[in-house]
């Protein structure tokens, strides 16, 4: 059973930077192509970022383009979120997301997603 499991959240203060960090077990990350949502209360779940298996198709949310990347490290089995100039509104919990799919698949929605991570907190203070 694939199992995500997320750090790096915590309390940063507007205009700083957090890197994110998702370990896989119980499978492949090469296997997997993988995004980062989030999501506040009140709010639905918004895609951030999302990345193919082989790395080539990378793509972002409007609100975080030129702030956030997404990488992967597929020895490490991990992916990570590196997040700079955070705003207010980047608070949120932030859930990274694994499905097997084409090489160049970097799903957008949430739907095609089978596997998720319990989430980490990011609050930005202003």
């Amino acid at each position: 059973q694939v199992q995500l499991v997320e750090s790096g959240g915590g309390l940063v203060q507007a205009g700083g930077s957090l890197r994110l960090s998702c370990v896989v077990s119980g499978g492949t990350l090469s296997n997997y192509a993988m995004g980062w949502f989030r999501q506040s209360p009140g709010k639905e779940r918004e895609f951030v970022a999302a990345n193919s298996r082989n790395g080539a198709n990378t793509r972002y949310g409007d609100s975080v383009k030129g702030r956030f990347t997404i990488s992967r490290d597929n020895a490490k089995n991990a992916v990570y979120l590196q997040m700079n100039s955070l705003k207010s509104e980047d608070t949120a919990v932030y859930y990274c997301a694994a499905v097997r799919g084409g090489a160049l698949l970097a799903a957008t929605t949430a739907g095609p997603y089978d596997y998720w991570g319990q989430g980490t907190q990011v609050t930005v203070s202003s």
